[in-house]
């Protein structure tokens, strides 16, 4: 009895029958520290503070519960990170949500913890 024939499970592009190849190492590294943004639910409090509306620090401390140091610091992660960015009105520094691809991210990891 001849034995089984071992396969790898490939995936392949279904309109050219081409295999699909990973991303370059540097591409992986970088989703994978965007996704660890994403691991504390301090930023992700934030983030939510800023789903609907721009927000200054204060009132970013306020919705969030935490101090306005403690949301300065977390603020700049997320500004690295370009899931948040900021405009300057007089003294006051607004900040809101990147872009649509930052709340289409929440709102689909939202829907997936509460499947």
């Amino acid at each position: 009895m001849a034995e089984p024939e071992t396969t790898l499970d490939v995936s392949f592009d279904e309109a050219d029958g081409r295999q699909n190849e990973l991303p370059d190492d540097e591409v992986l590294y970088e989703l994978a520290d965007l996704f660890r943004v994403f691991g504390d639910s301090t930023r992700i409090k934030i983030l939510y503070a800023l789903f609907e509306s721009e927000k200054c620090v204060n009132d970013i401390s306020n919705a969030v519960g935490i101090s306005q140091s403690a949301v300065s610091h977390q603020l700049r992660v997320l500004r690295t990170s370009k899931l948040v960015k900021f405009r300057r009105e007089g003294k006051a520094m607004l900040y809101s949500l990147d872009d649509d691809h930052v709340r289409s991210m929440i709102e689909l990891g939202m829907e997936h913890v509460e499947e």
